[in-house]
């Protein structure tokens, strides 16, 4: 059976926390995300791959865009699914 890889929570962690960031400089950080938006879709869909990974990089892809919704935590959130799929995956086998 083969280990399938999870991403490191503090670095979901950290990554939310980058996406925060343009909360920082009001004007400025909207501008930003413009610019993080695609760079966080492709981190996103790299470090969690297959399914969960194309969802979530798109649906990061439009939060980054969207102002106001910077505050959502889609990688934690997605680390924590990730978890929660895995450990049903191993009761069932």
């Amino acid at each position: 059976m083969e280990k399938k890889y999870t991403p490191n929570l503090w670095i979901c962690i950290i990554m939310d926390l980058l996406g925060c960031a343009s909360y920082a400089v009001p004007v400025l950080g909207e501008v930003g995300d413009f610019v993080w938006a695609p760079i966080s879709a492709f981190i996103f869909y790299r470090m969690f791959g297959g399914s969960i990974g194309t969802f979530g990089g798109v649906f990061n892809f439009i939060e980054e865009l969207f102002p106001g919704t910077d505050f959502i935590p889609t990688f934690t959130i997605s680390w924590i699914l990730k978890r929660i799929w895995a450990s049903k995956q191993a009761v069932t086998v």
